[in-house]
């Protein structure tokens, strides 16, 4: 198998837009200016993030890029969500889309799965969430990951969905996606049942936290009351959503439900219309999962206005925190003021705030806000140009407020006229970008999610009516 790390390099660009059977894939250069439409240039940059990338023998999408990494899961969920976005645009053909997906799920329905320590990709119908780049084995002792699981899912039954034709590759793509979600074990991950546990390690079992607040989980529930062969006990959604109330705030706005960084408001909503369907909790609250996305940008915005913390670049504009990279995790003095900056981290306001924004905390808003996504899209693009935007879009993050070279960097480097930049594109932040900007223009990806039975199913089990599900 072609090593992806050498595959990828600068002159390897090409072959990895090249799939069985199809011609390659043309890309214009970047241009030195703004863009006519940069939303659209952002997408179908963020876009070919995922096909340039991931390898077209297995299907297997790197963690992040051009740093050699291990392949995600989900991101291979997001991928699988932007192949056929960029079907509908032109940028490839539904041919080399179907081949690229029946690649993916051939590989995923074939890895081995085992309760061993080494040398299988998942178990129980679950995946770990990271596999070596190569056999796509789990990679080193990361865990077996219910919501990773989750988001790869939810590519996988778009995919089914989508590829609605009578071509027998479109027919083998419905058949092992059905194959994959029919195979997961969800009651085993209950081990505090009625709620699911957030992963399962070999070496020591389950981890001993469970998905227990409003956040990102909804996708997870959602499939696992879905299930037509092992399904969540009737109620599992009721048990949960009664914990909500603990995240009920107004602090930087209209009243929702709380949860610090955006991705938490994103992810589910990239698979799922939440317009218009309720379920008994925000029947109580009068409103739905979407607006209730729609205040928590809001509340970002809010926040970045307010900027308790006096970083550099935050304003009506420039906002936009959630898990990202960041500079590393360090104390330093600027400006006379003692900051302490993080790595990796979920960042919010008021939580593991160090001043790093996140391109992706705003762009994959914008089909709940768009009078505030797309106005931050073009401030960031503006200010920083080419500094932070590249190949593939906006790069992960940067911090406007380190400035100062010198400082023990775990990631990315200082760039004068912005500050810390990272130097990589994350698939977990690219994916919410592309399918987002889609739902926000045409609602390619709700509308397609919309037919699909176990989506529907897994809605109606957890109490939802209203809307579309009439």
């Amino acid at each position: 198998m072609i090593d992806r790390r050498q595959m990828l390099g600068r002159g390897g660009l090409a072959l990895a837009g090249l799939t069985a059977g199809c011609a390659p894939a043309l890309w214009p250069p970047a241009p030195a200016g703004v863009p006519d439409d940069l939303v659209a240039d952002l997408q179908r940059r963020t876009f070919r993030f995922f096909w340039d990338t991931t390898d077209p023998a297995t299907g297997l999408a790197p963690d992040r890029w051009p740093t050699p990494s291990f392949a995600s899961i989900a991101a291979i969920g997001f991928a699988l969500t932007a192949y056929p976005v960029g079907v509908v645009h032109g940028w490839i053909t539904r041919e080399q889309a179907r081949a690229r997906t029946l690649v993916t799920l051939r590989f995923l329905a074939a890895a081995p799965q085992g309760d061993g320590e080494t040398g299988f990709s998942g178990y129980r119908g679950f995946f770990y969430h990271f596999l070596g780049v190569t056999k796509g084995l789990r990679f080193a002792r990361c865990e077996l990951s219910t919501v990773d699981t989750a988001l790869l899912l939810g590519g996988v039954l778009f995919a089914q969905s989508w590829y609605d034709g009578d071509h027998p590759d479109e027919v083998a793509i419905r058949d092992l996606a059905e194959q994959l979600y029919r195979a997961v074990e969800w009651p085993w991950i209950t081990p505090r049942a009625p709620l699911l546990a957030m992963g399962w390690h070999p070496e020591s079992g389950f981890i001993p936290h469970d998905w227990a607040i409003y956040n990102e989980g909804m996708l997870l529930y959602i499939l696992a009351l879905g299930s037509p062969t092992q399904p969540l006990s009737e109620g599992t959604w009721q048990a949960w959503s009664s914990r909500f109330d603990a995240s009920w705030s107004d602090r930087w706005g209209e009243p929702h439900l709380h949860f610090a960084p955006l991705f938490g408001h994103q992810y589910s909503h990239v698979w799922i219309d939440f317009r218009g369907i309720r379920d008994e909790y925000m029947k109580g609250r009068g409103i739905d999962y979407f607006e209730n996305s729609r205040r928590a940008v809001h509340a970002q915005r809010a926040y970045a206005i307010a900027n308790p913390g006096n970083w550099r670049g935050y304003d009506a504009e420039m906002w936009g925190l959630t898990a990202c990279d960041g500079p590393g995790d360090f104390p330093q003095r600027i400006g006379g003021v003692d900051r302490q900056f993080f790595s990796y981290s979920a960042r919010g306001p008021g939580e593991r705030d160090d001043g790093t924004i996140a391109p992706t905390a705003a762009a994959a808003s914008i089909a709940f806000a768009p009078d505030l996504a797309e106005p931050a899209i073009r401030a960031m693009h503006r200010r920083y140009g080419q500094g932070i935007y590249g190949e593939y879009g906006f790069l992960d993050s940067f911090n406007p407020t380190l400035t100062a070279a010198g400082a023990p960097l775990k990631h990315g480097r200082i760039v004068p006229g912005v500050g810390w930049v990272d130097k990589d594109y994350l698939g977990i932040d690219q994916g919410p970008i592309v399918a987002m900007i889609e739902n926000a223009r045409s609602g390619l990806i709700w509308q397609t999610m919309r037919r699909n039975p176990h989506i529907r199913r897994g809605l109606r089990r957890a109490g939802f009516a209203g809307g579309w599900l009439s």
